[in-house]
């Protein structure tokens, strides 16, 4: 059984230092220390003039996206629907080219322009459906072919659009 002897953490410019000395009934201890992890002591929320967020951040993603042509851009509003994000960006490309287009377009122009990071990237290399994890903002760039068969939109019926300039409209579509 393992039970702690002691911990201590001293800040120093920002800096924390971490020691930790653990140790079992039988007395041998092992020592642990971590140096020059940063300890934030006046944690705030970052201020919307340094990075873009949220619905902004939205907007900017599919502003990057026609700019490379991208075709069907709905940006959903999934707040109080689920944890992960706040908004879903989904559009089409017409290759598995233009999709890889698309999605790196978005990077780097949202990257470039705006400040913001994407934290994730996935299925860029097959180019059929790609992820894009901005934190507040999660894009979904789909091959025409495939966006039909996974239908994320219709697992948001219920959510709000946010509409925005540029924006096609699908004739039969539900959604202006």
């Amino acid at each position: 059984m393992v039970r702690w002897a002691w911990q201590s953490c001293a800040l120093s410019n920002g800096l924390a230092k971490v020691t930790a000395k653990s140790g079992s009934e039988g007395g041998n201890y092992l020592a642990k220390q971590a140096d020059g992890a940063r300890l934030n002591t006046n944690p705030s929320p970052p201020s919307t003039n340094d990075q873009v967020v949220g619905r902004e951040l939205a907007l900017k993603v599919a502003e990057a996206a026609l700019d490379k042509k991208a075709a069907r851009i709905e940006i959903i509003d999934v707040r109080g629907k689920v944890d992960y994000t706040d908004y879903v960006v989904v559009m089409s490309g017409r290759s598995d080219r233009q999709v890889t287009a698309i999605a790196r377009g978005i990077e780097e122009d949202v990257k470039h322009k705006y400040g913001a990071r994407c934290a994730g990237v996935e299925g860029l290399p097959q180019g059929n459906w790609v992820l894009l994890d901005f934190g507040d903002v999660v894009a979904h760039v789909f091959h025409q072919d495939t966006r039909g068969y996974y239908d994320l939109e219709g697992l948001w019926l219920d959510a709000d659009r946010v509409e925005f300039e540029g924006q096609q409209v699908d004739e039969g579509s539900v959604f202006p």
